[in-house]
């Protein structure tokens, strides 16, 4: 379930700043296999966070977006030595570094962590929502579903995209709007490439899981109300045993 499409940026190759102004290029190998025919090499320009040029290997050339990166595209296309240099990225470093990244990086993978609770549907045609939320995947490629009593369920299911988490993981949220029937069972079906087996989390209707947390905030609170009184009457109990009693006169 690894992504077929891959794009890292690569290196920051030059800056240069002065009065506020910024010039950069980035260069970036974009591949789907180790094979030298899946890659390519891109280097874009840019002026101020604009791209105004970018040499592709597939192009073999320089194409300009501004009327400067046109001009300087022109420029750079009539330099034989430094496009020859740019054509040879594609193998010198692009197809070097990804047989590495593919044996360190792509492979490793992250479970995801379920959550799956109730809420308040927006008006609609059923009177419940669940929410299942993944968390904390990787590889990107995830496939959330709901299940009905076994049966997977395509009505009324809304997912949101994978989201970045900025962390190489990600996340998703999936939502159903249903009609409860008695003795149902609904779950939320994760496939993902670092389970061995889809993960199903049930949904257990017995109890809100904001009732429940209620009950579990207050059986701590009693809990440790009846601990620190035990613990006064301990301490009493033993300041009385070294007291001694005057008689009064």
């Amino acid at each position: 379930m690894a992504s077929s499409f891959l794009c890292l940026t690569l290196l920051f190759i030059t800056i240069y700043s002065a009065d506020g102004f910024r010039k950069f290029d980035v260069a970036r190998c974009v591949f789907n296999s180790t094979e030298l025919k899946d890659i390519e090499f891109i280097r874009s320009s840019y002026f101020n966070k604009l791209e105004f040029a970018r040499f592709s290997s597939s192009l073999g050339k320089f194409v300009g977006f501004s009327e400067f990166g046109v001009k300087q595209a022109e420029t750079w296309n009539k330099d034989p030595s430094y496009m020859a240099a740019l054509r040879l990225e594609k193998e010198r470093y692009c197809q070097q570094n990804i047989g590495v990244w593919y044996n360190n990086i792509l492979p490793k993978s992250a479970e995801p962590y379920v959550r799956l609770y109730s809420t308040t549907p927006p008006a609609g045609r059923h009177p419940a929502m669940l929410v299942c939320r993944v968390y904390d995947f990787y590889p990107k490629t995830i496939r959330v579903s709901w299940l009905r009593d076994g049966q997977e369920v395509t009505s009324d299911v809304t997912s949101t995209d994978e989201m970045e988490d900025g962390d190489w993981y990600y996340q998703i949220h999936s939502h159903l709007e249903y009609t409860p029937r008695s003795g149902e069972k609904i779950a939320c079906k994760v496939e993902h490439a670092s389970l061995k087996e889809p993960l199903i989390k049930d949904w257990d209707p017995s109890m809100p899981e904001s009732e429940r947390n209620k009950i579990a905030v207050g059986a701590s609170g009693l809990i440790l109300g009846l601990i620190l009184s035990l613990a006064g009457f301990i301490y009493y109990r033993r300041n009385a045993r070294g007291r001694i009693l005057v008689p009064s006169i």
